[in-house]
């Protein structure tokens, strides 16, 4: 008697196996037929952009005095304000550039004196009549020339000695001071390090980077299928893959006119301005998504989109009429709307709770 006890309860341990394999999931199975509901769901069709999160304006600091890095007075992540002092550059001229600084104001003095005294001597001749005033305008011009090249050659000479000089009514010195208020993000600089110039033939050395941490945006790239979707002034809410739980919004204010191409995809460029930052410090490089809502629909009738077939021009879905006869299956003819790739709205052709038919894959032969 036990035996048989025993035989029934193993025969209904298997029992409860196989209903459990068939039933199990989202949708009812039966002969490996799943059958799904029809439901009330929301959709939102959504067009994503893969970025970065960037200073909205990131400046590049350079000297426009060779030399080499005296002393740093800043670190990375320090805030200073515009016009603060970051760093000195110390003059560091070759023995050559120095004695022909040297040489060259001692010739602008000696050509300097004597335009002065050939100008001196004009005015005296002048007020005598002994000579014209095209030839007093020449001596006068003279002498002109020669005071600014004097002075000129003097302000390179205190360059290369202590860093500072007036050069062309504008003041040029070794201390690099910041161009705008905001935060230290990359110094690229240490102090001995030689330093080259900006100028107009150079690209100089770039001391450090520095941006305002309080405007920030999103830069990313679209894919060409979503991008005639979206337009300027767009709602955009970007997850931020360092902050998870953070919410942080944005506005679309900029799209690319042209398309780039990576990987063979065809994506643009796009720019969101962030209006809200959330509660955590936002940082230069963080990659996140930017997810665009496109269009949304609540309180509307959908079932996966995988159980919708077509044929030719039309739409349609198998429904179940009665779960214990598998004849009962017919075909619909349905009129579909909003998708979001993995559920699809139903406009005509269905109603709620209509049983929709799943058939198993067809297996290879």
């Amino acid at each position: 008697m036990i035996k048989k006890a025993g035989a029934i309860l193993a025969i209904a341990v298997v029992i409860a196996a196989v209903w459990f394999a068939f039933f199990s999931g989202n949708g009812k199975a039966q002969n490996g037929i799943k059958t799904f509901p029809v439901e009330k769901g929301t959709i939102v069709d959504k067009a994503l952009a893969v970025g970065e999160i960037q200073p909205n304006n990131e400046v590049g600091v350079k000297s426009k005095i060779s030399g080499i890095v005296d002393n740093l007075m800043i670190e990375v992540g320090d805030y200073v304000a515009k016009g603060q002092p970051l760093m000195e550059i110390k003059p560091d001229p070759t023995p050559l550039e120095f004695a022909e600084a040297t040489k060259n104001v001692e010739i602008y003095k000696v050509a300097y004196d004597n335009s002065k005294k050939e100008f001196e001597r004009a005015q005296l001749l002048l007020a005598k009549d002994h000579i014209s005033e095209s030839d007093f305008d020449n001596k006068k011009r003279d002498y002109e020339e020669t005071e600014l090249r004097y002075k000129l050659a003097k302000e390179k000479l205190s360059l290369l000695e202590n860093g500072r000089a007036n050069l062309g009514n504008k003041n040029t010195e070794s201390v690099i001071r910041a161009p705008i208020t905001g935060t230290i993000l990359d110094l690229n600089v240490d102090r001995g390090d030689p330093v080259v110039p900006l100028t107009s033939y150079q690209a100089g050395t770039e001391l450090l980077n520095m941006a305002k941490m309080d405007d920030l945006i999103f830069k990313g790239t679209v894919d060409e299928i979503d991008v005639g979707k979206l337009e300027e002034g767009m709602i955009v809410t970007i997850k931020v893959g360092a902050l998870p739980d953070e919410k942080v919004e944005g506005v679309l204010y900029k799209i690319s006119p042209k398309a780039r191409k990576e990987d063979n995809t065809i994506l643009f460029d796009v720019w969101i301005k962030i209006t809200r930052a959330g509660e955590k410090m936002l940082r230069a490089g963080y990659s996140a998504n930017a997810e665009v809502v496109i269009n949304k629909k609540d309180d509307i009738l959908v079932v996966p989109e995988r159980l919708v077939h077509y044929e030719d021009d039309s739409t349609y879905v198998e429904v179940m009429k009665d779960t214990t006869n598998e004849e009962s299956i017919e075909k619909v003819f349905i009129k579909t709307g909003l998708s979001d790739g993995l559920n699809v709205e139903i406009l005509e052709g269905l109603a709620e709770n209509t049983l929709v038919v799943e058939r198993p894959p067809k297996e290879i032969e």
